[in-house]
């Protein structure tokens, strides 16, 4: 092969792998409406058992993700909200897209967090709440559990970052004082 075949097909290479991991496209091959039933990786469910859809998330994709679900069903998203990082928003009608800060965890991400506990604990039985999470969505989630403020969670995370923990590392210690995060979310709802 020639340099400058190497190089296209590097380049193809290099599309189909960013085409790959699109979030958004992810969304659509897992997520489709046919006829009346919303079919989530496999599952059918019937829309007209289903009185509102809520739709939340968090995380540096969540924006297009929404977005791409809006695309399938937006016609049926009662409400939504969902928080990325600063300069990450993508453009929704039905859901409200919040700005906050990554890595470290701003007032942003406290209002946007306490916005999607809000909205999912209003959920009742008849409602769905899609959960929409993307890397990053640990930090834009910082609802920290009661005696634990916003400024002890950045301070922690700055000092989890300058000792070099892993992402793993910062989450499991994240997650245990957070009113969201090990599954609080998902009971809320």
């Amino acid at each position: 092969m020639n340099l400058k075949a190497l190089r296209e097909a590097a380049g193809q290479i290099f599309r189909a792998s960013l085409q790959a991991v699109d979030a958004a496209d992810a969304v659509r091959r897992h997520l489709a409406r046919e006829g009346g039933h919303l079919l989530a990786d496999g599952e059918s469910y019937p829309l007209d058992s289903i009185d509102r859809i809520y739709l939340v998330g968090a995380g540096k994709a969540s924006g297009a993700m929404a977005s791409a679900v809006e695309g399938i069903i937006g016609d049926r998203i009662a409400d939504g909200v969902v928080t990325v990082g600063y300069g990450q928003v993508q453009p929704t009608v039905r859901v409200r897209v919040q700005e906050a800060g990554h890595p470290i965890p701003d007032e942003a991400g406290l209002r946007g967090a306490e916005n999607i506990l809000s909205l999912v604990s209003s959920a009742m039985d008849r409602d769905l709440v899609i959960a929409l999470i993307s890397g990053g969505g640990s930090a834009l989630l910082p609802l920290p559990v009661m005696g634990v403020g916003l400024a002890a969670k950045q301070d922690v995370t700055r000092q989890l970052l300058a000792c070099g923990a892993t992402i793993k590392e910062i989450n499991v210690i994240r997650k245990h004082v957070s009113r969201v995060k090990g599954g609080h979310l998902a009971a809320a709802a």
